[in-house]
């Protein structure tokens, strides 16, 4: 890939999506949010954030407007099938220095990964990096819900065995349970509700808040993360809360969904 931005060519490794229904947890608690930290504005359509090293072996994250082209890319990859992605110079809004995420794999016949020089993209900010995992707060909390998303199975079988009752009466649960139903009444920011497809008549919900993120399937159970208590998970049992069916699925209509 050629890259005008950043002065030179671009060895691709992997790219990931930008848009209102579809963004990395850790860039922010809604569409708008994560466009402000990397300098873009939050269009409906999105984009496209390619990742790879230029020919001295530095990191660059490619923000691309052609969202269709890398939703192939990633959707081929992850058939286990080769893409060329390879975005035209056209469509590319502005080259950022570093990586947003932690990459295990290197372009061969370059460098070793390492970030260039602070302002070598032009914009004089820091280089991106991936979020610390020493740490807790809105990141780390953002990206222990999409974990929880991704291997819901296991979580809900947990749900299973101990009732969930580690979550009952805690203010905090409350709290974001209350903020999450004043979205289905006022419309919160795009993306602070999203909505994917989990099986037949299935959809698993991802909600952020101030301070707070849900997960859930609606019909089932739902956990909440807090930043005011590092590493722990609240668990919603739908026995154990009968409005809970009926949030979720008021959530699920107003939520985005994927195109």
């Amino acid at each position: 890939m050629s890259d005008d931005e950043g002065g030179g060519s671009l060895y691709v490794l992997t790219a990931v999506l930008l848009t209102p229904a579809q963004f990395p947890g850790f860039l922010g608690d809604d569409f708008p949010e994560a466009c402000s930290l990397l300098g873009v504005a939050p269009n409906r359509e999105g984009y496209g954030l390619v990742l790879g090293q230029d020919e001295e072996g530095a990191r660059w994250t490619v923000v691309v407007d052609d969202v269709s082209l890398v939703a192939a890319a990633i959707a081929s990859w992850d058939c286990g099938m080769e893409y060329d992605l390879s975005p035209d110079e056209r469509t590319i809004v502005v080259s950022l220095a570093g990586w947003p995420v932690e990459l295990s794999v290197a372009a061969p016949g370059v460098p070793e990964p390492h970030d260039p020089e602070q302002g070598a993209d032009g914009t004089g900010r820091v280089p991106l990096a991936p979020p610390s995992a020493e740490a807790w707060g809105p990141v780390q909390r953002r990206l222990g819900a999409d974990q929880i998303a991704r291997e819901w199975a296991d979580w809900r079988g947990r749900v299973a065995t101990d009732g969930g009752a580690a979550a009952a009466a805690h203010p905090g649960l409350a709290r974001a349970l209350e903020e999450a139903a004043e979205y289905t009444r006022t419309p919160p920011p795009a993306g602070r509700v999203r909505s994917s497809f989990a099986g037949e008549g299935v959809r698993t919900l991802r909600v952020d808040g101030p301070g707070w993120s849900l997960v859930a399937r609606t019909g089932e159970a739902a956990f909440v993360l807090l930043d005011e208590e590092p590493g722990e998970v609240l668990t919603v049992p739908r026995e154990g809360d009968p409005d809970l069916p009926e949030l979720l699925a008021a959530l699920d209509g107003v939520a985005v969904r994927p195109a």
